[in-house]
């Protein structure tokens, strides 16, 4: 397989999710937030795994299944059932309209790719440019956390985050495999410790709004 089609591939997967990322700063319901989100995790499956075999690296291969297995098909479905037991509003209330938001994201792209680009600029260009990639999601998924009100969406743009990690290091020639399963179970965690976080929020204020929360402190301080 020619060089000129490895680089071809992997930067259409890792572009792919840059894309994909913009697409979720779009998304005004959860539903359809959340569906982005497992299209976004299966795309970095597909990375994750092109990479695999582009290094010859095995260990890659369980890497990529476990971000399909619990990123792309678990966490989105409990999600799912998790706002319909709660009852949560399914429209996301952002911090700034969804045009700025957008232009905010373009911007923190075009960042990323002149930042990363000029300090890699002696790596290998393979890995230099999924880099730059990587740090585009990983600043998209950062604007989706501070845009959204919205407890469950904050997750989803954390989690988008950790995806632009798991792009960076399987960019750069991968690690080791002890690192990608401890970060995964910590999803996992993070996953539950999160969904009863919701739980207590719906019992105590009856919503997910993270303003809920504001308002409560000022009641206290008063």
């Amino acid at each position: 397989m020619t060089n000129g089609l490895v680089f071809d591939i992997a930067h259409l997967l890792a572009g792919g999710l840059v894309l994909v990322s913009m697409m979720m700063l779009y998304q005004d319901r959860l539903y359809a937030l959340l569906n982005v989100f497992a299209l976004h995790s299966f795309i970095l499956t597909l990375s994750v795994a092109w990479q695999a075999f582009v290094q010859d690296a095995p260990h890659l291969y369980v890497t990529a299944t476990i971000a399909l297995v619990f990123k792309a098909i678990i966490i989105p479905v409990a999600l799912h059932r998790m706002i319909r037991q709660l009852g949560i509003h399914r429209e996301i209330e952002t911090v700034v309209g969804i045009g700025v938001t957008m232009i905010v994201g373009i911007g923190l792209v075009a960042l990323a790719m002149v930042v990363m680009l000029r300090v890699t600029s002696e790596a290998d260009p393979l890995a230099r440019e999924d880099l730059a990639f990587a740090l585009s999601v990983l600043l998209l998924g950062l604007l989706i956390m501070v845009t959204r009100r919205n407890a469950v969406s904050q997750i989803v743009g954390f989690m988008s985050l950790e995806n632009g990690l798991v792009l960076a290091a399987t960019g750069a020639k991968g690690m080791p495999l002890v690192v990608e399963i401890s970060v995964a179970f910590s999803v996992l965690i993070a996953f539950i410790v999160i969904g009863v976080f919701l739980f207590r929020i719906r019992e105590r204020f009856d919503t997910v709004d993270v303003r809920a929360l504001d308002d409560f402190k000022g009641r206290r301080r008063k």
